[in-house]
């Protein structure tokens, strides 16, 4: 398998209100560092993955439409808990649209809330 990895960071804040998390149900802000993995079994005719520059733009562009924003404010999270595992889903899927037309192959995001603590989502 090939991989293409990009990184980047995004600052959001959100509650999340189930008492289930505890302190977390109130309003708190969160630093992930987000890494996406662009997984294929073979090489384009360029022997890459895809090019590293539509990568990073890709990510970028999809990251930048959650930074600095107060989750619980957008309409598009209304009435979700707004998890890692969740905003890992959530990016994934943007990232799986904005580069269908020059990739086909899978795609990993994974979110580190902590330097100790990450959860990620991986589609087919």
């Amino acid at each position: 398998m090939f991989t293409v990895k990009i990184r980047e960071s995004i600052m959001i804040a959100h509650s999340l209100p189930d008492p289930f998390f505890g302190p977390a149900q109130n309003m708190h802000g969160a630093t992930y560092v987000a890494d996406v993995e662009f997984q294929s079994v073979q090489l384009t005719e360029q022997n890459v993955v895809l090019d590293i520059g539509e990568a990073k733009s890709i990510t970028k562009n999809v990251l930048s439409q959650l930074n600095y924003q107060n989750l619980d404010e957008l309409s598009i999270f209304e009435g979700q808990l707004t998890t890692t595992e969740f905003l890992a889903k959530y990016i994934h899927d943007q990232i799986r649209i904005a580069s269908r037309d020059i990739f086909t192959g899978t795609i990993k995001v994974c979110l580190g809330e902590t330097h100790d603590a990450w959860a990620s989502y991986q589609g087919d």
